[in-house]
């Protein structure tokens, strides 16, 4: 289980590190179909949690140092993609809609099996040897 999850989590940072720099440095082709559908200040803001939910995913269970934010980050990607689901939907943008359902359902499954099933363990957790 513990592989699983680690699969999910790195492939769930390399997928929200990569949208985050795209809203955060877009490609010129893309700057004004960007623009037209949200304000610049919101793809910023956006940008930087997608980055740093990339970074709460693996960064805390590599480093052992406050494991418990990979589950909340998880948790703060859920909510994101709940919000991008209603977006898309409301655009009639199926394809996005159904991409945002299955990142959320992977946020959803790694955030709560690392709260409460396969938590990381911090180095004081682990039990001392005899």
């Amino acid at each position: 289980m513990n592989i699983l999850l680690w699969v999910l989590q790195v492939l769930l940072a390399l997928a929200f590190f990569a949208h985050g720099c795209l809203f955060l440095f877009p490609p010129a082709t893309i700057v004004d179909q960007m623009n037209a559908s949200m304000p610049r200040w919101f793809q910023l803001s956006l940008g930087v949690a997608e980055i740093l939910a990339a970074v709460g995913l693996t960064l805390p269970g590599l480093t052992r140092i406050q494991p418990w934010l990979t589950s909340w980050a998880g948790l703060g990607i859920m909510i994101v993609m709940i919000c991008a689901t209603v977006f898309h939907l409301m655009r009639g943008e199926l394809t996005s809609a159904a991409t945002t359902v299955v990142l959320l359902a992977m946020a959803t499954f790694v955030a709560y099996m690392r709260w409460r099933v396969a938590p990381i363990m911090a180095p004081h957790d682990f039990p001392a040897s005899a």
